[in-house]
């Protein structure tokens, strides 16, 4: 389970919106509980900030996720993300990644150019720094998650058909591709309620068992907001459900109530 990266497979997997409106706003909350099998793994939580960046407001979107009880002293997880990025556009002006995952580290901040189609990456624990080249609209690992919550397709999709964004994490730029399943009323601890479902792709071998074995449930509301996500990993499976949340933009719709 070496570099199972548990919180990045939470935070690049949730959420989606139309373009028109956003989805979420300053002061958004949530928290998620964290199983591996039937054993409670940790806690992951998302929130929504403001700063300023190019002497303008931004988002500034803060990630965190950590192992617990007997999982803690097995593989020991403590992820902080964090993301500033453009209230109009969506695209990101800053990263920062901190995580300890069993004993792998890192700690980079990123500064994204997308007048030059760059980012510069400075690694702060091997102390170097590098510019590399992005595509136009290029997002990093926690703007993704809010990008795609108002995406402008997204509500338009038919059963089988998919979505792709440019993600850059790990130095590179690769494709994050999202196929449309279906809709579900899901049984949650607020209630029974109606979501839309997503599988994204994802590289086979090293953690996944199949480039699909990510599932994901999102809110069929105007919040777009994330209830489940099921992983099925080289060794065992992973599931998230969504434990608490705060500061919605929207009401929350509940089909059946607890």
């Amino acid at each position: 389970m070496k570099k199972i990266l548990i919180f990045t497979i939470f935070i690049t997997l949730v959420s989606f919106k139309p373009q028109k409106e956003r989805a979420f706003d300053v002061g958004e909350w949530f928290k998620f509980r964290m199983h591996y099998g039937i054993v409670n793994a940790g806690y992951a939580t998302v929130e929504v900030k403001e700063a300023v960046r190019n002497n303008k407001k931004v988002f500034h979107a803060v990630g965190k996720g950590w192992t617990t009880g007997m999982t803690k002293f097995f593989f020991k997880v403590d992820d902080t993300y964090e993301s500033y990025f453009d209230k109009e556009t969506g695209n990101p002006y800053q990263f920062v990644r901190k995580i300890d995952e069993g004993g792998y580290t890192k700690n980079q901040e990123g500064f994204f150019d997308h007048s030059k189609g760059t980012v510069l990456v400075k690694d702060y624990k091997n102390k170097n720094e590098k510019t590399i080249v992005i595509p136009a609209n290029a997002q990093d690992i926690l703007s993704t998650f809010y990008y795609l919550r108002n995406h402008p397709t997204i509500d338009k999709l038919k059963v089988g058909e998919s979505i792709a964004i440019d993600m850059f994490f790990d130095d590179e730029t690769t494709k994050f591709k999202l196929k449309y399943i279906g809709k579900e009323d899901l049984k949650t601890k607020f209630g029974t309620i109606p979501c839309m479902i997503f599988r994204p792709y994802v590289q086979a071998g090293r953690v996944f068992k199949e480039q699909e074995s990510l599932t994901v449930w999102i809110s069929d509301d105007d919040n777009k907001m994330p209830l489940r996500i099921k992983a099925s990993l080289a060794v065992g499976s992973l599931k998230a459900d969504l434990e608490g949340f705060k500061g919605l933009k929207y009401p929350f719709t509940v089909k059946v109530k607890p």
